[in-house]
């Protein structure tokens, strides 16, 4: 911090194992990938290539690169893993991660079906050669899975070898964990909690309103993900307490 000032909740120091801002890069430039690790590197803990913007993006080894001299770890996001997965080529799948030094992938099943008990033999598996990540929820809006099933697939998932769980609310923050309205299930949260450790657990949290709510619920270290690389430092003071809306939140008067 560049000057002294009360009161302010205690940061979780990188690495981290939780408080961990996970920022989405839909397809930055090089300069704005520097741009982004200047301001923003002390508080971006790893950054996903969302979804499969790796299989376009120009210079993608020059833009891993930048992140890797910043010391932050990079995945490819879990619909890249889908698309190699639903063309029967998890073989090639590994042989990228390798081609390109990655230390992390994400093991998702948004966007296609696969069998509860496969998932979790992919995520077995990738856990011998990297961190693995994986995601739970549907992308599809009409799917609303109950409390019981999200603790059952993630405790499943974590046995499996993820490091963490993801709890899928995609880029714009209205599935999943979220009402269409980006309003939180609050209920689903609070099930989740009482079965899933904390610290285990990355809430997609792209909408400022979401944010404030987890950092309201679980405190200044709550694991965010799908953040926007212009909302780092946003979000950083959300947890700080030191913008109005946690303003008072951890204030000892």
């Amino acid at each position: 911090m560049n000057y002294p000032l009360s009161n302010i909740p205690d940061r979780t120091a990188k690495p981290r194992n939780s408080g961990i801002t996970m920022v989405m890069d839909k397809g930055l430039s090089l300069r704005q990938a520097e741009d982004l690790v200047e301001v923003g590197g002390p508080y971006t803990d790893i950054v996903k290539l969302g979804w499969a913007t790796s299989f376009v993006t120009p210079n993608l080894d020059e833009k891993l690169k930048i992140y890797r001299e910043a010391g932050i770890p990079v995945y490819f996001g879990g619909t890249l893993f889908e698309a190699f997965i639903v063309r029967g080529e998890f073989d090639e799948y590994r042989r990228i991660l390798d081609k390109y030094k990655l230390e992390h992938a994400e093991v998702s099943d948004g966007s296609i079906e696969i069998e509860h008990d496969v998932k979790c033999e992919y995520i077995r598996k990738l856990s011998e050669q990297v961190t693995v990540i994986s995601e739970v929820g549907s992308k599809d809006i009409q799917k609303i899975f109950a409390p019981y099933k999200w603790i059952k697939l993630m405790n499943a998932e974590l046995e499996a070898g993820a490091w963490k769980v993801i709890a899928e609310a995609r880029e714009s923050g209205n599935v999943g964990i979220y009402r269409d309205s980006g309003e939180v299930r609050q209920g689903l949260v609070d099930e989740i909690l009482t079965q899933i450790p904390e610290d285990k657990i990355i809430w997609e949290a792209p909408q400022k309103a979401q944010q404030v709510w987890f950092i309201k619920l679980i405190g200044a270290n709550v694991s965010l993900g799908n953040i926007a690389p212009a909302e780092v430092i946003p979000l950083e003071t959300l947890r700080l307490g030191i913008r109005s809306d946690t303003f008072d939140h951890f204030l000892n008067l």
